[in-house]
C-alpha cells in the first residue's frame, strides 16, 4: 500500500520517463558512454598488467558502443550533406 510520507523502494529512483523521444534516449546514451570511455581511459593509467589490459577493453567497448548509438542518431536525423547524397543516389 502506497503511503506518501515514506520514501520510494531505490528501484524507482532512476526512471525514465516513459514518452522520452528516441533521440533523447540516445543523446544521453551517448554522453552515457563518453564519461565511461575517459573514466576507463584514466583508471587504465593508473593501472599495470593484467588489469590495465581489462580496463582498455572496457574502454573499447565504450566506443564501440558510441559508434553504434551515432550512426543510431544519423539514421534517425541524417545530416544535411548526407541526406541530399542519400536523396540523390536514389534517383
Amino acid at each position: 500500500m502506497y503511503d506518501p510520507g515514506r520514501p520510494e523502494p531505490a528501484s524507482h529512483v532512476f526512471m525514465i520517463i516513459p514518452d522520452v523521444d528516441t533521440e533523447s534516449l540516445l543523446c544521453h546514451a551517448c554522453e552515457t558512454l563518453t564519461s565511461l570511455n575517459v573514466m576507463t581511459a584514466d583508471l587504465a593509467c593508473e593501472l599495470q598488467g593484467p588489469r590495465r589490459n581489462v580496463a582498455l577493453a572496457i574502454q573499447q567497448l565504450a566506443v564501440l558502443g558510441e559508434l553504434l548509438v551515432n550512426r543510431a542518431l544519423d539514421n534517425l536525423a541524417p545530416p544535411r550533406g548526407r541526406a541530399d547524397a542519400l536523396l540523390n543516389n536514389q534517383r
